[in-house]
């Protein structure tokens, strides 16, 4: 029996399917269970991940009516766009409660279940993005850090259980997630050019992107593998920038980001604020070259 969350489009759609395919029970989950399409083997509940009263009463009802609870899929999340500090820490905060703390509120309730049957795989939907930095997605990538770092930790706390906390990592996918994400609550001009220039690479990433069913099929086979793996990749590019986050020296895949990103090369060229120096420093030391300025910062 799978446990799907934010099964009403997307990647959750797929992987609740999919999964049907291949012989389980599903119950999907969705904030508007009434508003999902119906889904030919999916049973769809309410739930909404980022509120603590709405989980528990949908996991006991389905623990009731199947008996059981062999997997959950935690895929519900919001995306994020904008310079970090662009968001507010209150928008900082609602993404977190999806993205990382809504994933805990199900782990946490279904745990119990699973550590007293002795079995059971809790498959988190990370993303490529917690393994690397993301310019202009701050928010977003440090809420899948948060979840890499978390579903690691706590794998190795339940194996003894029988339990397992598993990681399936697409990079861009074909659905509306990315194009809906939260625009910044707190925008600055000084990065509304590169903000643009972020928007169009997003758009242009998007038309090439993955189907949700390259990543379901992950997703089946992290719920069916006989020895499964800590983390799963999904898809050719999510596969190429693993690898190459693991062997590249940080220097290089740094310039990489940077240049796959359209960030200026070095330091932002601006027009520092004038300061009265103190008398020692008047004079640079010997050795150091003192800073220059370039200009009115813009991007190129």
């Amino acid at each position: 029996m799978a446990l799907v969350t934010g099964a009403s489009s997307g990647i959750g759609r797929a992987a609740a399917l999919a999964l049907v395919n291949a012989g389980f029970v599903v119950v999907g989950t969705s904030r508007n269970a009434a508003n999902a399409g119906p889904l030919t083997g999916v049973t769809f509940l309410d739930l909404d991940v980022a509120r603590d009263e709405s989980v528990r009463a949908p996991i006991d009802q389905v623990i009731e009516r199947f008996g059981r609870i062999d997997i959950l899929v935690n895929n519900a999340g919001v995306g994020a766009v904008g310079a970090g500090e662009e968001s507010s820490i209150n928008q900082t905060k609602e993404v977190f409660n999806t993205n990382v703390f809504g994933l805990m509120r199900m782990t946490n309730a279904v745990l119990p279940h699973m550590r007293a049957r002795g079995e059971g795989r809790v498959i988190n939907v990370s993303s490529i993005l917690g393994l690397i930095p993301a310019p202009f997605m701050a928010v977003y990538a440090a809420t899948k850090h948060a979840v890499e770092g978390y579903s690691e930790s706590v794998d190795h706390e339940l194996r003894e259980y029988g339990v397992r906390m598993l990681l399936v990592e697409p990079a861009h996918t074909s659905t509306s997630f990315e194009a809906s994400s939260q625009a910044p609550d707190s925008p600055l001009s000084i990065y509304a050019a590169q903000r643009e220039i972020s928007r169009d690479l997003l758009a242009a990433a998007l038309r090439t992107a993955d189907d949700p069913d390259v990543v379901a099929t992950v997703i089946v086979r992290a719920a069916t593998d006989s020895k499964p793996k800590l983390r799963y990749t999904a898809g050719s590019m999510a596969a190429r920038v693993s690898l190459l986050r693991r062997i590249v020296p940080s220097r290089i895949f740094d310039k990489q980001i940077r240049e796959l990103n359209r960030l200026a090369a070095g330091p932002a060229a601006y027009a520092a604020p004038e300061q009265t120096p103190r008398p020692r420093d008047t004079e640079p030391s010997a050795g150091i070259t003192p800073p220059t300025t370039h200009g009115n910062g813009s991007h190129t």
